[in-house]
């Protein structure tokens, strides 16, 4: 691409290594020929020689002064950049975009979340107040989003926006995790979680798990707030032993994670949800590190749940709030390695050959091609 149209992705919320957003599309785009800049909260695990530019803005204490102040310098930095397509990724950022829409110039909203359904479920606000949150944050969606392009991380998000592109969040094909091994030795008793640890996550229901199974151990890698690690270690009671949560109060990095998943042999990889509007149609991406991996999913019996389980044959799922259930299932894994074993190969299998990044890749690039 002899002229390079200038990208810049912009997110006030997202970690700026957040795999999504960096190590997928940025550095994706970058790899396609882009001009690619990530305007994104200033870290310490920034090193200055990503492949990617990062711009970063202020952290500010607080959850109002960052979205007010960290909103502005984040639209001042853009609006100086003068970019070709401005790609954004928090629903607080809509306004930005809307000031930053030209004619000559496109912009993305990326939808990584069901932001209505998801506002409802926050605890930080009383019922009514998210109620009626919710509904402002759809009316300005409607009002000021009808110039912009849709980029959708889910399928079903579809069913809100029919006009938006699918450009799913399929993992990176990981060499590493693709060449270990999935025998079973028919030893393991360690479960895996990845990914941020909250109560609409199953975070009390994991928690539980040293209890109702007193063969196994709970690993828990993802940011987890110190009130609630607390809370956790109080739900498995004396079984706290077997309760390991890496990452309260700090985000962990992607090669952390990595390294969890080759650390050990691991009996199932979990995420036993509570039936909530917001995570109910997801396919989760941790599905697909699991899968990745080679390692069994154990998840919640929601419908879209199990279809997905049962199409790749990929793990098991049960009802997250019987214990019962839970501890058969882990100990059907323990007792039948080999099927354990099958139940890896199968998930990797469908990663390898269909659930991607590298085809997502293409659409992206595809799209952004067409859009410029």
């Amino acid at each position: 691409m002899a002229d390079k149209k200038k990208v810049v992705h912009i997110t006030t919320v997202h970690h700026p290594l957040d795999p999504r957003i960096f190590y997928k599309e940025c550095r994706s785009l970058q790899k396609g020929g882009f001009d690619v800049t990530l305007i994104a909260p200033e870290s310490d695990d920034l090193n200055g020689n990503e492949e990617v530019k990062v711009s970063p803005i202020k952290k500010h204490k607080g959850r109002l002064k960052g979205m007010v102040f960290g909103t502005i310098e984040a639209y001042r930095k853009a609006k100086a950049m003068k970019a070709d397509v401005y790609h954004f990724h928090d629903p607080e950022l809509i306004p930005v975009a809307w000031l930053l829409k030209r004619k000559n110039n496109t912009v993305i909203y990326d939808i990584h979340e069901d932001y209505e359904t998801g506002i409802v479920q926050r605890d930080y606000l009383t019922l009514p107040a998210r109620k009626l949150l919710a509904k402002i944050y759809k009316l300005v969606e409607k009002l000021m989003a009808r110039q912009m392009e849709l980029c959708l991380a889910e399928k079903y998000y579809k069913e809100k926006y029919p006009e938006g592109v699918c450009i799913l969040n399929y993992p990176l094909l990981n060499e590493s995790l693709l060449n270990n091994r999935t025998e079973k030795s028919g030893d393991a008793r360690e479960i895996l979680y990845t990914g941020n640890v909250t109560t609409d996550r199953g975070a009390l229901i994991h928690a539980a798990i040293p209890k109702a199974d007193q063969d196994v151990s709970v690993y828990l890698y993802g940011r987890c707030p110190g009130s609630l690690a607390s809370q956790m270690e109080d739900e498995a009671g004396e079984d706290k032993d077997r309760l390991h949560i890496e990452g309260v109060d700090r985000y962990l990095p992607k090669e952390e994670i990595d390294d969890a998943y080759l650390s050990r042999e691991w009996l199932a990889g979990i995420a036993l949800f509570p039936p909530t509007d917001h995570y109910m149609k997801k396919e989760l991406t941790k599905f697909f590190e699991y899968m990745t991996a080679g390692i069994p999913v154990l998840c919640s019996d929601f419908p879209k749940w199990k279809e997905f389980i049962d199409s790749y044959q990929c793990g098991l799922y049960v009802d997250p709030y019987n214990k019962k259930e839970i501890a058969e299932a882990l100990d059907y894994l323990k007792e039948h390695p080999d099927e354990a074993r099958q139940m890896g190969e199968k998930g990797k299998e469908a990663v390898l050959n269909h659930l991607n990044w590298g085809k997502e890749e293409e659409k992206l690039l595809d799209w952004y091609r067409s859009i410029t």
